[in-house]
């Protein structure tokens, strides 16, 4: 069973670089490559919905030639990457606190999503100068301005992911194991994987490695193992 909605924390690319003695930057663009080469591999695999953590709130922190070559990376992305998404069906959703961010990078987000609005094949969120308490904090704000009651749906339906549904499965390459601030909400029920492997080395082997673990697992999604079991063979006859 492939999961819908893959959710990806994509570490390493800075102690990649180091490992080979090359700036932190040089890490980040051969992650572009990963990413890239992760994108063909959702559409090959049928995912519907691929969200990446490409840059977070706390990010900024980082040594400011690492966070300007990152900028730079970003830009020249755009400039090179749409039309090739555009055509393979991929939409495209910049997802962040746009504030902070420059004018030029702002705009092209715009162009960007507005090029690959009428894709269909592959959602591809990309969570930029995102963090997960600030996106709870924002659709709280936008809730209470409102005037409505702050209720788990409502809630829901004003964070920055509101478009596509919670992801299945969440992958941290790199070996740490925690989430850092990402998707808090979203994450409630998501089965988490994590690999030792570093982003830019990231292939089509970890990722089915991912995916067949995914498969194996049961979610029960607060039920009982025999409270799901008869919902799971009522689709297989179906």
């Amino acid at each position: 069973m492939t999961p819908h909605h893959i959710a990806i924390v994509m570490d390493g690319n800075g102690r990649w670089a180091n490992k080979r003695f090359m700036p932190r930057v040089a890490g980040h663009r051969q992650g572009l490559e990963a990413l890239r080469r992760c994108i063909r591999l959702c559409l090959d695999r049928g995912v519907g919905v691929l969200t990446v953590f490409a840059f977070s709130s706390e990010n900024w922190a980082r040594p400011a030639d690492e966070v300007s070559g990152l900028m730079e990376l970003l830009a020249g992305a755009l400039a090179r990457e749409v039309p090739s998404l555009k055509d393979n069906g991929v939409q495209l959703h910049f997802v962040g606190d746009r504030r902070g961010l420059s004018d030029k990078v702002c705009q092209g987000f715009e162009q960007a999503q507005g090029a690959t609005a009428h894709n269909r094949r592959l959602v591809l969120n990309i969570c930029f100068n995102y963090g997960g308490r600030w996106d709870i904090a924002q659709a709280a704000q936008q809730v209470a301005q409102s005037g409505e009651a702050i209720t788990p749906e409502r809630l829901a339906g004003a964070l920055a992911l509101a478009h596509v549904p919670d992801p299945d499965l969440l992958i941290r390459t790199g070996g740490e194991l925690r989430i850092s601030n990402f998707l808090l909400w979203q994450l409630a029920y998501t089965e988490l994987h994590f690999s030792d492997v570093l982003w830019p080395d990231f292939d089509a082997p970890h990722l089915d490695e991912a995916i067949d673990a995914f498969a194996g697992r049961e979610r029960r999604f607060g039920k009982t193992s025999a409270q799901v079991a008869p919902a799971v063979h009522k689709t297989s006859a179906a």
